[in-house]
């Protein structure tokens, strides 16, 4: 799913100055607190194969890294797993779709690491019934119950799993994707009722990097979708090595202004202020360097569709991260909330020839990402510990 580290203050030597001053010397390194990337190391030597199979899916996609999963493991030789309603995002995902293809996400993970010890999962989605239409009636029924045998068979694909970060930077616009890259990619997660298709054509890329920017405006200048995005926005080391989720910001300058009460996240970013424009320069950099497209759709949009587009979408990203490839979903077209409507409406009809769906029997487009090579280096998110979300 994406993940919006978008608010940064360019203040010039004073703020840099000043800032270090009261962070202390040397406390202005951006890489993300260590204890907060101790999942992409790997389990360990937890013994119980649940617990690694776990420890390998929370690196899963997924929106705003909310990491939105609690998993059940008091039944022997199963895993039951749960939606974190605590976790959503009413605002950019008002029908919970997006938190459900993370979960997704997360059930493909957990399939494999399972399969990499020799266990075989069945997966029942929905044991009890599928989540309603709408966030206000959701309760604890189950998302999957996963019941384990002997049996598994290693899928090549999970040597990328600690591998795999989602590219929140530009590509190399010198560098373009060949058709022969793609169709490898795209091969890898057709699957089932998935269907998945992509382009590098020159000729249709610039309406959909139109669509791309255009799509991402609405959300970054609708007053509750980027609230929602600053609520979970954390600001230096300690603020991520407190939450290990959302939106983490660890530059110079982002810090130094947080210390020095400068950095307002009370309201979204004013037009003209160097957060503002901070914020569409990086939206504006992601859509114009795209050099590709992929996208995933499915023939309805029922709660198991989304669950599938999840799976789909992270084995996608386990091969384009194989192919030395990026892969970074750019789905504000998608998101369901009004202000969106036009731009939800223009993404179908680009990508798959058909209105926007008015019912769950409809075909829908689950995800919408670009491709490219990255021009920097991409960095693992922030994770939480394992036992952060198993059900008591």
């Amino acid at each position: 799913m994406k993940r919006r580290n978008f608010i940064a203050l360019a203040g010039g030597g004073f703020v840099a100055a000043a800032g270090a001053a009261a962070l202390g010397t040397g406390a202005l390194s951006a890489g993300m607190p260590a204890e907060t990337l101790v999942a992409w190391q790997g389990p360990g030597a937890e013994a119980d194969p649940r617990r690694r199979a776990v420890a390998y899916a929370i690196t899963a996609p997924n929106p705003h890294n909310l990491q939105p999963w609690m998993v059940d493991l008091r039944e022997a030789n199963a895993i039951t797993l749960y939606c974190d309603r605590a976790r959503l995002l009413p605002d950019t995902d008002p029908f919970g779709r997006q938190i459900l293809v993370g979960h997704g996400a997360f059930i493909e993970l957990l399939v494999m690491a399972l399969a990499q010890q020799g266990l075989r999962s069945e997966v029942a989605l929905w044991p009890q019934g599928r989540l309603p239409a709408q966030l206000k009636d959701w309760d604890q029924r189950p998302v999957a119950r996963l019941v384990l045998s002997p049996g598994g068979v290693a899928d090549p694909l999970f040597a990328q799993v600690l591998h795999r970060h989602t590219p929140k930077v530009d590509f190399d616009i010198s560098k373009p994707v060949a058709p022969a890259v793609l169709q490898q990619a795209l091969a890898q997660a057709s699957a089932g009722p998935i269907k998945v298709a992509g382009t590098v054509d020159e000729q249709r890329l610039p309406a959909l990097r139109s669509l791309c920017w255009e799509a991402a405006k609405v959300e970054l200048l609708t007053p509750a979708t980027v609230m929602e995005s600053l609520r979970l926005t954390r600001v230096g080391p300690e603020e991520i090595a407190a939450h290990r989720d959302g939106i983490s910001i660890n530059g110079a300058f982002p810090r130094a202004a947080n210390v020095l009460g400068l950095l307002d996240r009370t309201a979204p970013p004013r037009e003209g202020s160097p957060a503002y424009d901070q914020m569409m320069s990086r939206f504006g950099g992601h859509s114009r360097t795209a050099m590709g497209f992929i996208w995933l759709a499915t023939p309805g949009n029922t709660r198991a569709h989304q669950l599938e587009a999840g799976r789909a979408y992270v084995r996608l990203q386990l091969k384009a991260t194989e192919l030395g490839l990026g892969l970074h979903p750019m789905s504000q077209a998608l998101q369901e909330f009004p202000e969106m409507a036009a731009h939800y409406a223009s993404v179908h009809q680009l990508l798959i020839g058909k209105p926007a769906p008015r019912s769950e029997a409809d075909e829908t487009v689950q995800m919408f990402c670009r491709i490219g090579y990255p021009a920097a280096e991409v960095l693992p998110s922030p994770r939480r510990e394992v036992s952060a979300l198993l059900r008591a």
